[in-house]
């Protein structure tokens, strides 16, 4: 079988296309698609590492590096909970608050472009399609046995 036979061959260059693109508009503002994400993802009352983590579908413990880079450019800061002193919040600075909004603009615009060449049936079909493989995917286990 070619890759280009495969379903998962055209999710990774549709995504790696999209994540590309989203690369070389925000390096325009001094981010990467990855920050951006996240800096939308941070709430103002403050948002908790563990959930930061489940959305990038990565452990607590992995996010280190990335959240001292972000506290160095001033995107954020940390404070330990104030109802769980075990658990700490990110928040966004003034700085972080305002590269928070070019990051959403940036995808709400290219998401009006998408949605202005893509007529609602394509959309709809589109997005059903990718909830059914997300499905699918989560439910999927192999019946290859190992040795």
């Amino acid at each position: 079988m070619k890759p280009e036979d495969t379903v998962d061959y055209f999710l990774k260059i549709a995504w790696q296309s999209v994540a590309n693109k989203y690369n070389q508009l925000a390096s325009e503002y001094g981010l990467t698609q990855a920050l951006g994400y996240m800096l939308i993802h941070i709430h103002e009352e403050g948002t908790a590492v563990s959930q930061i983590a489940s959305l990038l579908g990565v452990k607590s413990t992995s996010l280190s590096r990335t959240l001292r880079s972000m506290e160095e450019m001033r995107l954020i800061y940390r404070e330990a909970d104030k109802t769980d002193k075990r658990s700490v919040k990110i928040f966004l600075t003034e700085l972080g608050k305002t590269k928070r909004k070019i990051a959403k603009d940036v995808v709400r615009e290219f998401d009006e472009y998408l949605n202005a060449h893509l007529d609602a049936g394509e959309r709809m079909q589109l997005t059903s399609t990718l909830d059914k493989i997300n499905k699918l995917t989560l439910d999927y286990t192999t019946k290859i046995a190992t040795s």
